[in-house]
């Protein structure tokens, strides 16, 4: 039998300098982390088809979803690989470990010295940014060749999280551009209703609806904050001032302008409806925030039916395996009925630079994962008025690197190839056979956000259409629910059969890119019918109501 530690999924610590994180040396052999590792899980191809089928309204399947036990029972993984897993650990004296449901992901505690001898090559070392503090491997680990077939990562090891997003900094300059041409009041629950056409009425009544926003990288809400904004802007519908519940730990200090963006707004066009927060401090000295939630709908029953996310990393920053099983964990939510909404970046195209001037563009993940619904962001074509959208110059879109292009969308955007196909970026800038996002969109400039109890203006990001897109869909569960009907899990098979449908059509503007000779700064532009910039369009929500009512 072989003895040597050979197989490797780490590559060195990701970008430190670019994140700013400094090295502050070994941390002491005593000292504790967490780790998580994914077991590997049998009948994912299975559970692929499942998703497919309950998915697809052509399908006598349809709708007809499984439970977190059935989902268990299917994809739990071998007794030969847990066996050989625990044995593993307990070979090195782990013994306090927490599983889950499903039986996939063990959560481990154990020193820093057991951990490096666990993982042959691992050394840990504290990183400080501000008055952030990381434990991380400084270089990459192995696995014996034993135990790596039945695992497909240990998480907890190399990632270190780039800054959020400055909403306030990024929309400063939209508000300076304005400033001379007038007062303009922004996006407000009231607007959002008026361009979308929900009524007074358009509100949730059914008894078992919930729907959920889940915050990471310690961005807290205020529930001080929720109340006086729906107490400003919620005057003309009936609506819940109170999450109904909070999964994690809230922690203290200032709200942040994210968490409370997403909270507001998914409770305004998702009015009435109970709502949870999944929030984790981000302080967690050796895990994603990410991969917690992630691990949390592994164990958990009884979960709200829509979840939107305003969290992404570059694809290329993260490693395939990692990615892929991510991806299963996705599908696992959406044969449950669950349908995950993630924000498709407020980067364009994005930019990788790949030296001596070459550049290609930059997908981002989880946006671009075939199995959730991805949104982007618009602008109303004059700022003043709810007029028709145009593309918002910051919405993410683009074609993965990593995933193909699933089935329920290849009609839509070869359509879009072929159309445009004269004025596209040049070929080497990015994948035409990958998956294409966003898949629809909503407005995501200038919104107006109550945090710390005070009104602030200019909020822009699709963090702030993906919420509202959210509280749509929510509504339309609630519709579904009071006739009989199953929650929409997985949208995109739906989405797509409707060709716009439904849905307003954005065929003006352009989103950003590399800044080089080739491309100018500009990445895709928008469309008639689904293009990488608004996807399919957005919402005109009582023809989305009837369309997705219809069996």
């Amino acid at each position: 039998t072989t003895t040597k530690s050979s197989i490797s999924w780490s590559v060195a610590l990701y970008l430190v300098s670019q994140y700013d994180w400094t090295d502050a040396g070994w941390v002491n052999p005593t000292e504790e982390l967490e780790l998580t590792f994914a077991l590997k899980q049998q009948n994912t191809d299975l559970l692929e088809e499942i998703l497919r089928l309950v998915s697809d309204p052509d399908s006598a399947q349809y709708g007809k979803h499984l439970t977190l036990e059935e989902v268990s029972s299917l994809v739990h993984p071998t007794e030969l690989t847990q066996k050989v897993v625990h044995h593993w650990l307990q070979s090195h004296g782990i013994t306090n470990c927490l599983t889950v449901r499903t039986r996939d992901f063990l959560q481990c505690t154990m020193t820093a010295e057991v951990a490096e001898k666990l993982l042959p090559g691992s050394k840990f070392h504290r990183y400080i940014r501000d008055d952030h503090s990381l434990v991380r491997s400084s270089a990459p680990y192995s696995v014996h060749d034993d135990v790596h077939q039945h695992l497909d990562f240990v998480a907890g090891l190399h990632r270190l999280p780039p800054k959020g997003q400055d909403l306030r900094k990024a929309s400063s300059n939209r508000k300076q551009k304005r400033s001379k041409a007038g007062l303009h009041l922004g996006v407000t629950p009231s607007i959002l209703r008026a361009r979308y056409n929900l009524t007074a009425t358009d509100v949730g009544t059914a008894k078992n609806n919930s729907q959920a926003v889940a915050q990471f990288l310690e961005q807290y809400f205020n529930p001080a904050d929720l109340a006086e904004f729906m107490g400003m802007y919620g005057r003309s519908f009936k609506h819940l001032s109170q999450v109904d519940r909070v999964v994690g730990i809230q922690g203290a200090g200032k709200a942040g302008i994210e968490a409370s963006l997403d909270v507001e707004y998914i409770m305004s066009t998702g009015a009435n409806i109970s709502t949870w927060v999944f929030t984790n401090q981000g302080r967690h000295e050796s895990q994603e925030p990410f991969l917690q939630w992630i691990v949390l709908l592994s164990n958990m029953s009884d979960l709200p039916w829509v979840h939107t996310i305003s969290y992404g990393d570059d694809e290329d920053s993260l490693s395939t395996a990692f990615m892929m099983r991510i991806n299963t964990e996705f599908m696992k939510a959406g044969v449950r009925g669950i349908s995950l909404l993630f924000a498709s970046g407020d980067s364009g195209a994005g930019c990788k630079h790949l030296g001596k001037g070459q550049n290609t563009f930059r997908p981002s993940f989880p946006a671009s994962s075939p199995y959730v619904t991805t949104v982007g962001g618009t602008s109303f074509k004059n700022p003043f008025k709810i007029t028709y959208e145009i593309t918002d110059y910051i919405s993410g879109g683009g074609f993965s690197n990593v995933f193909k292009m699933p089935d329920y969308q290849a009609s839509a955007v070869d359509g879009y190839l072929k159309t445009v196909a004269a004025t596209l970026p040049p070929p080497s800038y990015f994948n035409t056979s990958g998956r294409a996002y966003p898949d629809m969109a909503a407005l995501s400039d200038n919104y107006w956000v109550v945090i710390n109890r005070v009104p602030v203006p200019w909020v822009s990001g699709t963090s702030a259409s993906t919420p509202v897109v959210g509280g749509m869909l929510s509504l339309i569960n609630d519709q579904r629910m009071l006739k009989g009907r199953p929650a929409l899990g997985f949208l995109n098979p739906r989405l797509y059969k409707l060709k716009g449908q439904a849905l307003f059509d954005v065929t003006e503007g352009c989103h950003l890119s590399c800044l080089d000779e080739q491309v100018q700064g500009k990445g895709f532009c928008a469309a008639p019918s689904w293009d990488p910039v608004t996807g399919c369009g957005t919402p005109n929500y009582p023809a989305l109501l009837a369309a997705l009512l219809a069996e």
